[in-house]
């Protein structure tokens, strides 16, 4: 992967390390082949592995065009080349307040036209040419994750999280539910002892019409929620469902809520009780 500065090299990075890929950024041209003999040991566990190319590495980035169709002889071997309009790229490097890296003691416009010629060969020679011109970081992660990311990857990884109120809240939620308005299995003397994961717990709390209520809502308010993070390229995303001791009601919501999503195609879920066991 290489490009112009400020054409989006990171984002694309970032998506492709999201998908499971093995992202080695401003790789010398010349460890390239090192690198690939790395990935092809079995031991290394490092089947899809990218490199990212630029002018960053001064006079070693000449070697990258004679380096790159070296190893396209023998590897399977794709070029991406990000590229923007120059006064795209402008406005990109004043918005940072950064010089570019070749801009030396010119103008930005200076460093910008003399990086492009430098890249004009390997430009030529890459498989896909991305214009990110009008693309902000979402839109350049969904066009990368959809060449490069495989059909299982579509699916968003939801992370539900019991917690108890009184313990505080969990810091890295992206939303949270409240289970304090369903009557409290605490007070009943033959559940207190037991947890949300216990059947009996789970049915009182389930069982309750008001619960059944507000999960058919939650689910398809979550449902369209998750839509929009899949549109917006946020592939993770974590609920907290709390109640006051994080061991009952919270428990039984969130066991209940994971099971009536573990059987969609487009949501990978995973549970956590982050307060069960705590006194």
């Amino acid at each position: 992967m290489t490009g112009m500065s400020g054409a989006g090299r990171s984002t694309a990075a970032n998506a492709l390390e999201d998908h499971g890929w093995y992202v080695v950024d401003n790789l010398p041209p010349k460890m390239l082949r090192p690198l690939v003999d790395l990935a092809d040991d079995p031991a290394n566990d490092m089947p899809q592995l990218a490199a990212v190319i630029d002018v960053r590495g001064g006079s070693l980035f000449s070697d990258a065009t004679d380096a790159i169709v070296a190893l396209s002889h023998e590897s399977n071997v794709e070029i991406v080349f990000l590229d923007s309009t120059n006064d795209v790229l402008v406005r990109r490097f004043e918005q940072v307040r950064r010089p570019h890296p070749l801009q030396e003691d010119g103008t930005l416009l200076d460093g910008i036209e003399r990086e492009r010629s430098l890249m004009q060969e390997i430009r030529e020679r890459s498989d896909f040419v991305m214009d990110t011109s009008e693309m902000n970081i979402h839109q350049l992660s969904t066009a990368i994750s959809k060449i490069y990311s495989e059909p299982e990857d579509a699916r968003i990884r939801l992370t539900i999280i019991s917690f108890g109120y009184k313990y505080g809240l969990p810091s890295d939620v992206d939303m949270v539910a409240d289970m304090r308005f369903l009557p409290n299995p605490y007070w009943e003397e033959s559940l207190r002892s037991l947890s949300g994961k216990d059947q009996a717990v789970s049915d009182y709390v389930t069982g309750n019409p008001l619960a059944k209520e507000f999960m058919d809502s939650y689910e398809n308010s979550l449902a369209a929620v998750l839509r929009g993070y899949a549109g917006e390229n946020k592939t993770f995303a974590t609920l907290a469902i709390g109640c006051t001791g994080g061991k009952h009601r919270s428990v039984a919501m969130a066991e209940n809520m994971a099971n009536r999503l573990s059987g969609r195609d487009d949501i990978q879920v995973a549970v956590k009780h982050r307060d069960l066991g705590r006194e």
